[in-house]
């Protein structure tokens, strides 16, 4: 069976690596790859963010976990490393549904929390390093047999194969008619200079993190629902920095060196699911921010479902 998936960002890569493990023949269909794709702009770390449904959400996070853990023991060249993180709350909140499933977690003590923080945890979670992480999966899916087009699609009908996989982010609102889909924008700065964990702040209207990297730390970032500005703003800019600053006071802000903009393709649920029709099409599409985190686990979902739909006919 020969089967096309539209994209190649994160989830469209991982599930043509999916597929093609299963035996499928996969071709690739994007108007860009790597390193010019919106995954290659995320940060990235391991947390469901800006997702639902959360019993689905959650199951998919758990295990794209564990495959992340295992890449980073196994797989050098994948830029996945284990790290330590702490997030801090400004009121007290509920801890993560996801604290038993991850090797580190605990509550923070009163002395560890900065000084406008009133609550916190410790946590060891993925950080995927997207720039080598983006370069190793495309190479990953080509090594296994995989095929890449470049080019632009018009109408999901314009695909060949015998089944889809529509990966398309924000260009679902074309190609599926999804008005539900739409961006939440995110920028980001990058600093040469290390702390000696990551931050993060989900309470803050900035969404507040800081995210170690081999490379570079990224700081960040937005949330802004539709906005389609691709263009870093310097009031964001500003606004990152005082509260990046507020979790990790030794900031230096002389040592940026970048910025970058991505338009999170968000929704009120993630679609993943088969439409009906003579020729098998899977969505799966409208990850918001956690199309990192849930890659893997949507992805074995997809060939799961096109396993089933090829076994019955």
């Amino acid at each position: 069976m020969r089967c096309t998936v539209i994209g190649a960002g994160v989830c469209g890569l991982t599930c043509a690596v999916r597929l093609l493990e299963a035996g499928w023949a996969v071709e690739v269909v994007a108007a860009k790859f790597t390193p010019e794709t919106t995954s290659d702009r995320a940060a990235a770390i391991w947390y469901p963010f800006l997702v639902a449904p959360a019993d689905r959400a959650d199951a998919w996070a758990l295990a794209s976990y564990r495959v992340f853990a295992e890449m980073a023991v196994g797989e050098p060249d994948a830029g996945v490393v284990m790290r330590t993180g702490r997030e801090y709350l400004r009121q007290p909140g509920e801890m993560p549904g996801w604290r038993d499933a991850v090797e580190h977690f605990r509550p923070l003590e009163p002395d560890e929390l900065p000084g406008e923080y009133a609550h916190g945890w410790e946590f060891e979670v993925p950080i995927i390093e997207m720039p080598r992480y983006m370069a190793w999966l495309q190479a990953r899916c080509e090594a296994l047999g995989g095929r890449l087009t470049q080019r632009h699609l018009a109408s999901l009908a314009g695909a060949g194969g015998d089944a889809l996989v529509n990966c398309s982010g924000l260009g679902a609102r074309e190609l599926a008619g999804d008005d539900d889909l739409h961006p939440v924008r995110g920028q980001v700065l990058y600093l040469d200079q290390t702390p000696s964990r990551g931050y993060f702040d989900q309470q803050s209207e900035t969404l507040a993190y800081v995210i170690p990297r081999s490379d570079c730390t990224v700081l960040g970032g937005t949330a802004q629902d539709g906005d389609w500005n691709e263009s870093p703003d310097g009031d964001d800019s500003e606004l990152i920095l005082r509260r990046c600053r507020a979790m990790w006071p030794n900031l230096d802000e002389s040592r940026i060196t970048g910025a970058a903009v991505g338009l999170r393709p968000a929704r009120s649920a993630v679609r993943l699911e088969l439409e009906p029709g003579a020729r098998p099409l899977v969505h799966n599409y409208g990850h918001g921010g956690a199309g990192v985190t849930l890659s893997w686990g949507c992805a074995d979902e997809v060939v799961a479902l096109l396993t089933a739909v090829s076994a019955a006919t």
